[in-house]
């Protein structure tokens, strides 16, 4: 008879798994715990521990400006089942099984029902794709049977301020992460004046206000600003193209002597169609031309080719970032699962919280969590249609604690307060 080996063993060799697969960082991996909870020291021997996610969100089909802008249909939920498959691989060694049950709504549709039948159900994780206000709703209701919700898919910023909450973390970054990202690499270039243009809808608005807050933050300075109102319109049919063909350039030209031409246009009104429209000839960088993101679909530098080809034969497309977003939600629990031991939620929970947790997400280092909102740290890709143009933080931005805490908001300046 085999003599069964050991959880500290089982746990090294997951650990070792991951790290051959592609852990997508430079760091050797972490120890496994050394304690395992009594209660899940026979992990090896029982029958597979079962760790229940869920994931909720509002989708529907969208149009964009640019047909190739359309989100595919399982944008985001493709990357959480890769990330459950990996698990699973990793759980194999220590007897834990994943699963994932996905509720998808319509915009507009109450979360409180779906979310809690999830809890109900026994789910203690539950990865979302939703908006700001909905994403705190089931934060609250969540908090009831200490469930940890995961944001993977809203960047609002007051998420990670005054509304944050104990329980809610976020794999996605936030607005303010994401334009600080574009201003580093902008006043690294030493392109320092920028005009900008922003939609009439609130999340234009929200990534305006952000855009502006990394100016002051970096030194950039917002020499003029210009309001592109929404009056509806064909803009995806011929005309539409043909009449914004005319338009933008007239637009724009009485705009002051500029670097960059700065796009805040979440609601697809007109930013697609900025680029090589402009009045005077300048580079176009925000939601259009040069974008931030979490991850690239051409990104394949810190081993992102291993991930961009198991996630293209599971999906049949190349990884989005809110696919990355999700997938790295799913990682968490998995990661905090293997180095544990254990599939105790207070113990997955607390590991995750702790100084000691890490997770690799193929961007060239170990990402953490910040204790004072639970954002997770991370890179900053900057990219167009095609390419990956460069990687925040960039060279010469320092900190005292990390670097990757150069984007977004600091300790210092924090609103949150997690109560204690």
């Amino acid at each position: 008879m085999v003599k069964m080996a050991s959880a500290h063993a089982l746990a090294g060799a997951a650990a070792l798994m991951l790290w051959i697969t592609g852990a997508g960082y430079t760091q050797e991996p972490a120890a496994p715990a050394q304690s395992p909870a009594p209660a899940d020291a026979a992990a090896g021997t029982a029958a597979a521990q079962t760790v229940k996610l869920g994931y909720l969100r509002s989708w529907e089909p969208t149009l964009a400006l640019s047909a190739l802008d359309i989100p595919p249909e399982d944008i985001g939920v493709a990357g959480a089942e890769v990330a459950v498959a990996d698990n699973n691989t990793t759980g194999s060694f220590m007897g834990q099984t994943f699963t994932m049950d996905v509720v998808t709504l319509t915009p507009g549709d109450d979360v409180a029902g779906p979310a809690q039948t999830m809890l109900d159900s026994g789910v203690r994780y539950i990865v979302t794709d939703l908006t700001g206000e909905d994403t705190l709703k089931v934060a609250e209701l969540a908090a009831a049977t200490d469930a940890m919700v995961l944001n993977a898919g809203s960047t609002d910023d007051d998420l990670r301020g005054e509304r944050c909450r104990p329980n809610m973390l976020h794999t996605a970054p936030s607005r303010a992460m994401l334009t600080d990202g574009l201003a580093q690499y902008l006043m690294w270039k030493q392109w320092r004046d920028w005009a900008l243009v922003a939609g009439s809808h609130p999340d234009d608005q929200k990534f305006a206000e952000a855009l502006k807050r990394s100016a002051t933050k970096f030194g950039g300075k917002i020499v003029a600003e210009k309001l592109f109102a929404d009056k509806g319109g064909a803009r995806a049919t011929d005309s539409g193209q043909a009449l914004v063909q005319r338009q933008i350039p007239v637009f724009l030209q009485d705009l002051p002597d500029h670097d960059v031409l700065l796009v805040a246009d979440e609601s697809e009104v007109f930013g697609t169609y900025v680029p090589w429209r402009t009045w005077v000839p300048r580079p176009v960088a925000g939601t259009a031309g040069l974008t931030p993101g979490s991850w690239h679909p051409a990104s394949e530098q810190w081993g992102g080719a291993q991930i961009q080809n198991r996630f293209e034969d599971a999906s049949g497309r190349r990884m989005e970032s809110k696919d990355m977003q999700a997938w790295t939600a799913v990682r968490v629990i998995g990661e905090a699962a293997s180095r544990t031991q254990s599939v105790d939620p207070a113990t997955i929970a607390a590991f995750v919280k702790s100084p000691d947790f890490a997770v690799a997400a193929f961007k060239g280092q170990r990402l953490t969590f910040r204790d004072w909102n639970w954002q997770m740290r991370q890179p900053v890709l900057l990219g167009t249609e095609a390419s990956v143009v460069s990687a925040s933080p960039q060279e010469g931005f320092l900190h005292q604690v990390s670097e990757l805490d150069t984007l977004g908001v600091d300790r210092p300046e924090t609103t949150c307060d997690l109560g204690g």
